[in-house]
């Protein structure tokens, strides 16, 4: 399926698991980030190593390896919209050009990389955007790092933030990863399910809100139900783009999730409607401009390292 890939690399393959990206376990993402860390360590002169996923849920594997793998050498993420079987399958071409991406020297030191569709996006920002489009990939408001050509691979940035190599988060002796949901945001939201999740041994929350910070109906009950039995909360917004701001007030007097002021509304005990940080702050985290699913794993790993607030918010901050 790759003819002349032997200009670019010599490939081994490996046979992980043979099942759906959103059929994924945690202990199996926590598996494949032990046996890439074990094979960098074991091959020196391994350039980087190509991994093949289902799309659905390809950008949340490609931040977890992003998080736990230890190395200088390249990860890159690719899959196909297309099936084997549909007239103009694509995953050849994209696994071709992942290993084109692997083995560039210039790879080094920018992290897990998605790959698809002839660009090089980082896998910390990238977010599948369309169900069925071929460029379905993309990274909102920071543009791609680069760019997969006929003649060679092309970069136009590299991610600042940690990762990978800089990255403090080590798994080697994790068996397990905590419980950590996503509550949505929408008009009229009871927060019965954010009990229910903390019920049900959630140990941190993230909320997905409208806007900047925003929640609705009865949620923040919820959210103060949860601060209440030690549950960590972390604010995310459901829009796509967009930073959460953390505790204190904006230069302006602006709200301090930044979100949008209510004319004679009255604070809410647990962040509420008005996404207050002060009230139970021991245990809310300001996202930053990490998608929903991606505080998630993020929230899951910090939590295998402490449970302290500050630490917790730092990290959200380098990460």
């Amino acid at each position: 399926m790759l003819p002349g890939v032997d200009r670019h690399a010599r490939v081994e393959f490996e046979q992980f698991t043979n099942t759906a990206s959103a059929s994924l376990s945690l202990d199996q993402w926590l598996a494949l980030a032990k046996r890439l860390n074990a094979i960098f360590a074991e091959e020196p002169n391994l350039a980087g190593v190509v991994v093949t996923s289902g799309t659905d849920t390809l950008e949340e594997t490609a931040y977890f390896l992003d998080l736990t793998v230890r190395s200088e050498k390249p990860v890159v993420v690719v899959g196909s919209m297309r099936n084997p079987s549909t007239l103009g399958y694509e995953g050849a071409a994209n696994l071709l050009e992942g290993v084109r991406v692997a083995a560039d020297p210039q790879s080094r030191g920018k992290g897990t990389l998605v790959v698809l569709n002839d660009e090089i996006n980082a896998a910390r920002e990238v977010t599948k955007t369309d169900a069925r489009r071929l460029q379905t990939f993309q990274t909102r408001g920071y543009g791609l790092l680069g760019v997969v050509d006929a003649d060679r691979v092309v970069y136009y940035r590299a991610p600042v933030k940690r990762h990978m190599h800089t990255s403090e988060f080590d798994v080697s002796k994790i068996t397990t990863l905590p419980r950590v949901d996503i509550a949505m945001v929408y008009q009229g939201a009871t927060g019965d399910v954010i009990k229910a999740m903390v019920d049900q041994g959630a140990k941190g929350i993230v909320i997905a809100s409208a806007g900047a910070g925003a929640t609705s109906g009865t949620q923040g009950e919820g959210i103060r139900y949860a601060i209440e039995k030690g549950v960590f909360v972390v604010t995310s917004t459901r829009t796509g783009s967009g930073r959460i701001v953390g505790r204190g007030a904006s230069p302006d007097g602006a709200r301090a999730d930044g979100g949008e002021a209510t004319q004679g509304a009255a604070p809410s005990a647990a962040g509420g409607q008005r996404g207050d940080f002060a009230t139970g702050a021991r245990f809310r985290v300001a996202g930053e401009d990490l998608a929903p699913v991606k505080a998630r794993i993020l929230l899951m790993l910090a939590l295998t390292a402490t449970q302290d607030q500050a630490e917790i918010q730092r990290m959200f901050t380098e990460y």
